[in-house]
């Protein structure tokens, strides 16, 4: 029983301690519900760049909660999420990419449940190809969109 308490603990504290792979700049907001307490329910538009892929962007419209539960960062935002991923300059790979590697992760609720951005490289057609998804620790969601980037000269690069 102390090794299960120790473990659920270990578990509660883990998300607070592990970085965000990319911090996202807001973009724009849009209120969808009124609350007469609290920030009001929205959807917000961010944007984050690549850290391994020089040249591009992609762009997150989420749901988050409003409400006094919202504003205090105790509520749970839904799990649909919307991406578009784009090439904005020349395309360049600071470092070697692996299959699925998480390239952005956000807190979707104060404990268990998050947003990730997730990259893979389909060589046959030279496109990266981004999706985005939310899961928790005990359950996850189905709910994902994806995006692709075909990688093309930049036309300073001819």
């Amino acid at each position: 029983m102390r090794k299960a308490k120790g473990l659920l603990n270990a578990l509660l504290v883990l998300p607070f301690l592990l970085p965000s792979v990319v911090v996202a700049e807001e973009i724009g907001e849009v209120s969808t519900v009124f609350k007469w307490l609290g920030s009001n329910d929205k959807i917000v538009v961010e944007a984050f760049d690549d850290p391994k892929v020089e040249g591009v962007t992609c762009y997150l419209s989420r749901a988050k909660t409003g409400g006094v539960k919202g504003s205090l960062g105790l509520a749970e935002d839904r799990a649909e999420a919307s991406i578009a991923c784009r090439q904005v300059g020349p395309v360049r790979f600071r470092d070697e990419l692996e299959e699925g590697e998480e390239v952005f992760r956000e807190r979707t609720s104060l404990v268990f449940k998050t947003m990730q951005v997730v990259r893979f490289f389909d060589e046959k057609r030279n496109t990266l190809v981004y999706l985005v998804y939310s899961d928790r620790i005990i359950e996850g969601s189905p709910q994902n969109a994806v995006t692709a980037i075909p990688i093309l000269p930049w036309p300073d690069q001819r």
